[in-house]
């Protein structure tokens, strides 16, 4: 208390001239139509200008909860897209179809499931991520993941609340893949040196390639609907000992910023596996 009286003390001239400055400015705005409208304005530019700043600061705190609103949304609106539905190969059906079916009669194939990433890495040679979502909430092993760009990988293992995903970014990942422009199919695979970059494989080289070409996944696929963004060519070897071209791609996915992906479940995922190795063994 004893420093405060010593501060007005020592200040006292310019306290009361700070105070006399108000009191003017109160009262000359009080009698002057034309000073009121001008300090009004004054105080509205400055106002606003920290109301402006205020907002800015405010949304960049929101941005997790705007990107969680926005990748349920897109996971929203791709459940209602025509190509997560398929019409019924077969003119007669004797079971019961339980099978979620659009206006036209077409029998759902694809659910997609918004998830948000809680675990990634991609300077290893296997590289995973870890999804907050897991079996109680409609995750198994084997749905494909992708992101806001393109593909991200497959789920490999799944708890009640989490979910484990191999990345592309992984030296045992393989993924059926496609160029937009023709169709002619390949492997997608990754030579675990640069995270931003894929290797398009077995590509024949009747294919009239050139670097630019979009590349994006196959109908070959039992994890991921055909048709979703990988990358696009940045390289084109030819080797000289096969038929087959090796493709570099430039990932479309852009692994070290992944927030929000979507999990996709192929209602006919099982079928199809289970069909596929039945041959394996004959």
């Amino acid at each position: 208390m004893k420093n405060i009286f010593l501060f007005i003390r020592q200040y006292i001239n310019f306290i009361s001239f700070l105070l006399l400055q108000v009191v003017s400015v109160i009262l000359l705005t009080t009698s002057s139509k034309t000073h009121e409208t001008f300090f009004a304005e004054a105080t509205n530019a400055v106002t606003g200008n920290l109301n402006s700043r205020y907002s800015t600061l405010r949304s960049y705190f929101t941005l997790r909860e705007t990107n969680r609103q926005l990748a349920e949304e897109n996971a929203r609106l791709k459940n209602q897209l025509s190509g997560s539905f398929q019409a019924p190969d077969g003119a007669r059906i004797n079971a019961k179809d339980t099978t979620v079916r659009d206006t036209l009669g077409r029998s759902r194939k694809y659910t997609f499931l918004p998830a948000r990433v809680i675990g990634n890495t991609y300077t290893l040679q296997n590289n995973y991520l870890m999804l907050e979502r897991g079996t109680l909430q409609g995750v198994h092993k084997g749905m494909a993941v992708t992101g806001p760009s393109g593909i991200v990988g497959v789920v490999v293992e799944s708890t009640d609340n989490i979910s484990k995903v191999m990345s592309l970014l992984h030296r045992n990942s393989k993924v059926s893949a496609m160029l937009k422009k023709d169709n002619t199919a390949g492997s997608i695979e990754w030579d675990g040196a640069d995270p931003s970059y894929l290797t398009l494989k077995n590509v024949t080289k009747s294919a009239k390639v050139a670097k630019g070409d979009t590349v994006l996944t196959s109908t070959y696929s039992s994890n991921f609907p055909s048709h979703l963004m990988v990358g696009t060519v940045a390289g084109i070897t030819a080797d000289p000992s096969s038929n087959f071209y090796t493709l570099k791609i430039k990932t479309a996915t852009n692994f070290f910023t992944l927030q929000f992906v979507n999990v996709i479940e192929n209602i006919r995922y099982t079928e199809q596996v289970q069909l596929e190795n039945s041959g394996k063994h004959q």
